[in-house]
């Protein structure tokens, strides 16, 4: 069989690698891809979201299943798109369609869904220019930090955490009035700010039964002690030391089972991953949000922990007979560590020769910004490259990982050298 991967990071690098693992996968393409997906599949450079060029590649190379890696084409609706064409149409799409792209495409959906079906979390209200006088108000009654989440997506950078009441006030207005994250802001959503240690637990379904796959914790800020900057993730540990089978007990009874029939009562057809973004406080689970893919760089740890053939699960998720796929995963620790572009998450140059790849031995590395300039691997992003590796210890996967680092550069490389801080 064939199958289409649509998007170009460490996420789709790491469900290439797992898929042309499977005897049943006879070829791989990645759209748009990148130069580790070069290596090991076959690149098309068409963007994941122009609809109509992936039809043409679907019908010329034969494809027979397509996985989504991000979240805008579930938004803009290529599962709906597939059903929607006579020729499409009996080719699985994994990923949710339009209505089930809600939960991460729009906040307040998201919100008003959890409240309907008791999911536990943050206390919240929407507000738009038209009832900006009553946002005010509601922030008159939240103690800080504010949290402020524009409705839509917004390139992860849409959410705002602040301390004074007045600059909440004002970013609040920048955003409804002022379009500050342009129409994905028109309406805002603020809410309480939830205390605790944040990881995530992974679910896929075909839409009535689930797996849950291996929870991680990812590092968002740029800096050292989590300080500075967010970006998209500057590294991963699965699993989670203090997500233990007495928590994630909890995680499944009081957030995937109400999820998994909250859709089902909505009439939603959910097939593909939910991904629950939690907060642990004091051993209680509360969900900070939703997403309807794979996290990255979360992928990167969970996936290579996942010892079954991650085609037969895709399988059971389009045939609806995900409860009769057997699912194992690897007991040891994974860890990842991302390398970034000198400057990001803000202004960053491209174009720089990555050298040193062949050298590493004891390491997976994931290719998430990453292209070909004339057979030379050079940057293309501000996350360049995941890197991923084994241990029966948080510290000995991450020391593994920091050596196999030690061979690689790149002009302005950069990372944080403290992944696991918190938990060692």
């Amino acid at each position: 069989m064939n199958i289409l991967i649509l998007g170009s990071g460490g996420r789709e690098h790491a469900f290439a690698l797992k898929l042309v693992e499977s005897p049943k996968v006879s070829s791989v393409f990645v759209a748009p891809g990148n130069a580790g997906t070069h290596k090991i599949a076959t690149n098309v450079v068409i963007s994941p979201t122009d609809f109509s060029a992936i039809k043409e590649v679907v019908i010329k190379n034969n494809i027979k299943m397509v996985v989504v890696g991000p979240e805008a084409p579930l938004v803009k609706g290529i599962h709906d798109f597939f059903l929607a064409d006579a020729i499409l149409n009996n080719i699985p799409v994994i990923g949710p369609k339009k209505d089930g792209a809600l939960l991460e495409g729009s906040k307040d959906f998201s919100k008003k869904f959890m409240e309907k079906y008791n999911v536990p979390t943050a206390k919240y209200k929407s507000f738009t220019s038209k009832n900006l006088e009553e946002g005010f108000s509601f922030l008159d009654t939240l103690k800080p930090p504010y949290v402020l989440k524009a409705d839509g997506l917004a390139a992860g950078k849409g959410v705002l955490i602040l301390n004074d009441l007045e600059e909440a006030k004002e970013e609040l207005k920048e955003m409804v009035s002022n379009q500050k994250f342009g129409d994905a802001s028109s309406t805002v959503v603020i809410e309480e700010f939830l205390k605790g240690i944040e990881l995530s637990v992974f679910v896929l379904t075909d839409g009535k039964n689930y797996k849950i796959l291996p929870s991680a914790k990812d590092y968002k800020r740029i800096g050292e002690g989590d300080i500075g900057l967010n970006t998209g993730g500057m590294g991963a540990i699965s699993p989670v030391p203090f997500a233990d089978k007495n928590f994630l007990n909890k995680v499944e009874e009081l957030v995937v089972k109400p999820t998994i029939k909250g859709l089902q009562k909505e009439g939603i057809d959910y097939k593909g991953f939910i991904f629950i973004g939690l907060m642990n406080d004091r051993g209680n689970p509360s969900v900070v949000e939703y997403n309807v893919r794979m996290g990255d760089p979360e992928t990167e740890v969970v996936l290579p922990r996942i010892e079954s053939d991650l085609f037969d699960l895709f399988d059971g998720v389009a045939n609806q007979t995900l409860h009769q796929k057997s699912f194992s995963v690897n007991k040891q620790t994974a860890t990842t560590v991302m390398l970034v572009s000198g400057g990001y998450p803000e202004a960053y140059e491209k174009n720089k020769e990555i050298i040193g790849l062949q050298e590493v031995k004891d390491s997976i590395v994931f290719h998430a910004g990453t292209t070909l300039n004339n057979d030379k691997v050079v940057t293309s992003g501000g996350r360049v490259m995941a890197i991923t590796s084994f241990g029966n210890s948080i510290q000995e996967a991450l020391d593994k990982s920091y050596s196999s680092i030690d061979e690689i550069s790149f002009d302005k490389m950069n990372y944080r050298s403290d992944i696991g801080f918190d938990l060692l």
